[in-house]
């Protein structure tokens, strides 16, 4: 069986998607926690993209470094623990 070879080209840049604003009228912990859950998710993805593919590999150092890394506000002790259970529920 001939296994194919991986494309060496670089992969295209795209668009970033266009932010819609956040529905009007919710009570405020609404937003606090929608905000959380999509800083959580830039995490985790970035921390899969560097190889922590398990839970325990991410400490809150390792994750508070991550998101110096990519230029966000460093998580809180909640969204780091949200970002752990991110990872293992991608296992």
């Amino acid at each position: 069986m001939a296994v194919a070879a991986l494309s060496t080209l670089p992969l295209e840049p795209f668009e970033p998607l266009q932010k819609k604003p956040l529905p009007a009228g919710r009570p405020r912990e609404w937003y606090v926690t929608h905000n959380r859950r999509l800083k959580a998710m830039r995490l985790a993805i970035a921390l899969l993209d560097s190889g922590v593919y398990h839970p325990s590999k991410a400490d809150n150092e390792t994750i508070r470094s991550t998101a110096e890394r990519i230029g966000i506000h460093p998580p809180s002790e909640i969204t780091c623990r949200m970002v752990r259970a991110l990872i293992h529920s991608s296992r």
